[in-house]
This record gives structure tokens, C-alpha cells and sequence, in this order.
């Protein structure tokens, strides 16, 4: 198993973050239906002042999952800032987060690393927030990828968000494009009261 280490970003983090996003949405990816698609990927961007801003607004944050060694094992040149993870945290209200722009780079997909850094949001938001119920979404088509995430505990809402396809004018869509929104409630423990 890979080892991780995880931290909130800082602003210095911006650009490392913004590549790593925009690395991990670009990436071809063989697997049908899972978070491939050429064609959305290559047009897509995130703007360091967006990243900035996220990194410093209160309630909100970017989670970051460093690695000391490289995705075949050997240890990377700069052991303690390797940056392979990232995701958006958001606080929704007293007991909810939202998870958004969640990426891997692509050479740590199909790793467990996914996996590590979604319980790490979770577990974060629930220490720092009191979140119990943590939404996310995922692409309509990315069939593979929402039944990754209902293997994590996350369950469809039966809400869709409209796709902005006014961002993408040159994109030739051949099927409606939606957000899927997610769900994961999760038990609190109730401590008995001596």
C-alpha cells in the first residue's frame, strides 16, 4: 500500500493543485464509463484564483494527499511533497459537507487511493464540522465511477444538475448531460451519559 500523508492546502499549494486537477480530468483512461472523456477533459480548467479562493474562505478547503514515493514504489525525489490526491471540502450546514473536483493523478488511479482520501474527507469533515452527511456528484455518463462511489456508501438522490454546456460551445453532445447528485449519511455514535 502506497503510504499517504494528508494535509489542508495553503496558498502555496495553488499551482501544484491547479495542475493536478486539470492533469487528472485531461488524463485518458481505458476504462468504459469511468472518468475518461477526451473530449470534455481537454477543454477543461480550473483557475488558480478559483483555487485560491477556495483555499481561503472559511468553511472551505482543498484536502490534500501527499505520497513519499513514486506510483511504482521508488522513493520520489521530494519524499514529503509529492502531491498524488485532492479534493474540495465544503461545509453545507450543521451537519452536512460537499466533496467536489476530487482527483487522483493518473498515474496513482487504481491504487486504493481514491478510496484513502474520500474516508480522509469524510473523517475530516466530520471531526472539524460535525458533518454526518457528506453530497457529492458525478457525471451522468461516468457509469464505472457513480457505482464506485455507491461501493463507498454513497447513494443517488434522484436530483440531476444540468451539465453548463454553454461553457463548452465547441462540445458535441450526442446524449443529455447531468450531475448526478450522491449522498452517505453516516451513524453517530451516542456516548452514554454517566
Amino acid at each position: 500500500m502506497i503510504p499517504l500523508t494528508f494535509r489542508l492546502a495553503t496558498p502555496d499549494d495553488a499551482p501544484s493543485i491547479q495542475d493536478l486537477v486539470q492533469t487528472a480530468f485531461r488524463a485518458a483512461d481505458t476504462r468504459k464509463n469511468w472518468t475518461a472523456d477526451l473530449e470534455l477533459g481537454r477543454d477543461f480548467s480550473v483557475e488558480l484564483s478559483s483555487v485560491l479562493n477556495t483555499i481561503k474562505k472559511p468553511n472551505q478547503g482543498i484536502l490534500l494527499a501527499f505520497s513519499g514515493v513514486t506510483a511504482g514504489g521508488a522513493p520520489s525525489e521530494n519524499e514529503s511533497e509529492h502531491l498524488v490526491a485532492s479534493v474540495e471540502i465544503t461545509k453545507k450546514g450543521p451537519t452536512r459537507a460537499r466533496f467536489s473536483l476530487f482527483s487522483v493523478r493518473h498515474e496513482y488511479q487504481q491504487a486504493g487511493i481514491g478510496r484513502r482520501v474520500l474516508a480522509q474527507a469524510e473523517l475530516y469533515c466530520r471531526e472539524k464540522w460535525g458533518s454526518v452527511i457528506f453530497e457529492l456528484d458525478a457525471l451522468s455518463t461516468r457509469e464505472e465511477l457513480i457505482a464506485w462511489y455507491e461501493r463507498q456508501g454513497y447513494e443517488q438522490t434522484g436530483m440531476l444538475t444540468s451539465f453548463p454546456v454553454q461553457l463548452y460551445p465547441d462540445l458535441d453532445l450526442s446524449h443529455d448531460l447531468a450531475f448526478v447528485e450522491m449522498e452517505k449519511r453516516v451513524e453517530v455514535e451516542v456516548q452514554a451519559r454517566a
